[in-house]
């Protein structure tokens, strides 16, 4: 594993970010030619609008997306909008050239397979950063790989790619102080135990096995926050089971928080999950979590300390686990104690801008070292 252990600097001593390198500002470009929701998108406006608030010099691009632009716009950072489009689009590498001719970077930082690849070679260190086992081919122009799990780094690391350029970075999660939702606003009584899932409704999110858990436990409610091509598909197979009366569909939420602060417990049921940021949401939200053992929570989560993990497509596990956070004793107040521990110790905003800083001077000094042996 290669990961960043942080080094403070005559200017973290009293917890002041360093933002800067050899003295000058630290100029670092963001470029995310993301969808029009995911994990990857959100943990992307979450890092520039963290390292604006540090101080960070920074430019951000992304693909045209009103509401993500005006996200980042009310956080400070005014974004380029560029169309990141098919062969057919002759303007995003030109202007992404004009941009970084500009503004004279010192590190690229690209999101996603079309990023990586339109980014236009240059005098600055090229980082890709990877949520997901894609194929390396479109980083090759990449000097570091930035992986945000353990598992990922591996992955490219079988796909040919130099263990010594692959780091690991893991998500963190910002919260916003949101008032706990109306359980009144969504039909649900005061006194249920409520369980929220969030994420795209897609076949790797395994939410058919979780509506099938709760057909085994009956009694917890479901806020579902998320939208994708099986809504239909899952609402016909809550009615089909006999649950819809529990389950909410709210579609895509900018309220997440809201949400998280007004259930009872987290949960994770994914069949495929990189990483799983809802686990760390819930612990900063000091929720009781059930995640499958799917790779990212599995790498992360504490089994029995700080949240349970039941196998991948295990209905009858999961509905358990859910059973003994609801009858037993002092068992959910023993996970929210754990899991706020390491969400305190390990993924608050100032934990991961620390992180972000310390790997961005880190590879800098080794370019420049490099460069000086080579005269």
């Amino acid at each position: 594993m290669t990961q960043t252990q942080p080094r403070r600097t005559e200017a973290e001593a009293d917890g002041t970010p360093d933002v800067t390198l050899r003295g000058a500002p630290l100029r670092v470009m963001q470029v995310m030619a993301g969808g029009r929701q995911g994990g990857a998108e959100t943990q992307y406006v979450n890092l520039v609008l963290a390292l604006n608030r540090a101080g960070l010099d920074q430019r951000a691009v992304i693909r045209r997306h009103p509401a993500r632009a005006a996200t980042l716009r009310a956080g400070g950072v005014e974004p380029l909008e560029l169309p990141f489009g098919s062969w057919t689009d002759f303007t995003t590498v030109p202007a992404l050239k004009r941009e970084i001719t500009s503004y004279r970077p010192d590190i690229v930082l690209t999101w996603m397979n079309r990023a990586s690849k339109m980014v236009p070679a240059g005098d600055f260190l090229r980082l890709g950063r990877l949520g997901g086992y894609y194929d390396v081919k479109y980083y090759r122009r990449c000097d570091y790989l930035i992986c945000n799990t353990q598992d990922i780094v591996e992955h490219v690391v079988r796909s040919g790619w130099p263990r010594s350029r692959a780091h690991l970075m893991l998500n963190f999660a910002p919260v916003r102080d949101l008032p706990a939702i109306s359980r009144a606003a969504l039909n649900t009584p005061e006194d249920a135990k409520v369980v929220v899932a969030l994420g795209r409704l897609h076949k790797a999110k395994a939410f058919d096995t979780l509506l099938q858990a709760l057909a085994i436990e009956r009694r917890p409610y479901l806020w579902l926050a998320g939208e994708g091509p099986l809504r239909r598909e899952l609402e016909s197979l809550a009615g089909t089971l006999g649950i819809a009366d529990r389950v909410r569909f709210l579609g895509w939420r900018d309220d997440r928080e809201a949400l998280l602060a007004a259930a009872d417990i987290g949960i994770v049921p994914s069949r495929f999950e990189p990483f799983g940021s809802v686990v760390i949401e819930a612990w900063a939200h000091r929720l009781p979590l059930v995640a499958t053992a799917s790779a990212g929570p599995a790498a992360v989560v504490r089994d029995g300390e700080d949240g349970l993990l039941v196998p991948i497509d295990d209905a009858a596990a999961m509905a358990a686990s859910l059973t003994r956070i609801i009858d037993g004793p002092g068992l959910g107040p023993r996970l929210v104690d754990a899991g706020w521990r390491r969400y305190q110790a390990e993924f608050t905003e100032s934990a991961a801008v620390t992180r972000w800083l310390a790997l961005f001077r880190q590879l800098l000094a080794a370019r420049a070292g490099k460069r000086a042996a080579t005269g």
